[in-house]
């Protein structure tokens, strides 16, 4: 069976600027694909291709096996790849369920007639968020109310009802707690386990050995490789992220320099 994602020695240039080089990886469904390294790795570059914000020089990109190039990231939601963003794209006002469809509210009637099916929207979107395992108090309430955890919940669940293959996650846990970055993860494994390909992106190796299949590290807009979990631990993931070689040469020099 075809990975649902397989990005084959990619490459992306800005000018004189190489910010990919030769990456490759896959996405497959039911597995989570992470994404790791530290700030100006790559990861962002990676992630808007995979979106249709960018496009790459070089390399192949395929989806379910055929190469392809989207043209905007329009055409990439069209083909089932969703990317939820580090700033969620909501308005704090609105409420949950005008979030969850916003931009493809259910409607009843036509032509002048036409208006919005509140009714509709609001059960589908408290039946979709439940069917996740998230107990929200009311959909009605202002999106901007949730915590940061509970808002990155919505949009995942969001993208599950829309029908995506593949759910792009850039850095969810970055700015929430422990507990709220649990809760993430937990929904985001839910994700995984009803068939859907995740690539999570994150600088935290600890929160992606646990719900990981596959490691793909970059440092500089290279890849220092592309692991399966059987293949690696979290002490090698995490020493890989720290630029082990180079924490070693730079623990040796301060011994010397103590010593």
């Amino acid at each position: 069976m075809n990975p649902l994602i397989e990005v084959d020695r990619i490459g992306k240039s800005y000018g004189s600027v190489v910010a990919l080089r030769e990456v490759s990886t896959v996405v497959n469904a039911g597995e989570v694909t992470c994404v790791l390294g530290d700030n100006g790795a790559g990861k962002s570059t990676l992630i808007k291709i995979l979106a249709g914000v960018h496009q790459h020089d070089t390399g192949r990109l395929r989806l379910d096996g055929q190469d392809v190039r989207f043209a905007s990231p329009r055409e990439a939601l069209d083909r089932g790849i969703a990317t939820v963003h580090q700033d969620l794209a909501v308005v704090p006002l609105m409420s949950v369920w005008r979030n969850f469809f916003l931009g493809s509210e259910p409607t009843v009637g036509a032509g002048p007639l036409r208006r919005l099916d509140r009714r509709t929207g609001r059960e589908t979107a408290r039946r979709a968020i439940a069917d996740m395992g998230i107990d929200l108090r009311d959909v009605e309430q202002p999106v901007g109310t949730l915590s940061g955890g509970e808002r990155q919940c919505v949009a995942i669940a969001r993208a599950v009802h829309f029908g995506a293959k593949v759910l792009i996650l850039d850095e969810p846990t970055a700015a929430l707690g422990v507990k709220q970055s649990g809760v993430v993860l937990r929904y985001l494994a839910q994700a995984r386990d009803r068939g859907l390909g995740v690539v999570l992106i994150t600088h935290n190796p600890h929160h992606a050995y646990p719900v990981g299949n596959r490691f793909l590290v970059l440092t500089r807009g290279a890849s220092l490789g592309s692991f399966e979990k059987a293949d690696i631990t979290l002490a090698e993931l995490t020493r890989q992220m720290a630029g082990g070689e180079e924490l070693e040469a730079l623990e040796h020099e301060l011994r010397g320099v103590s010593g």
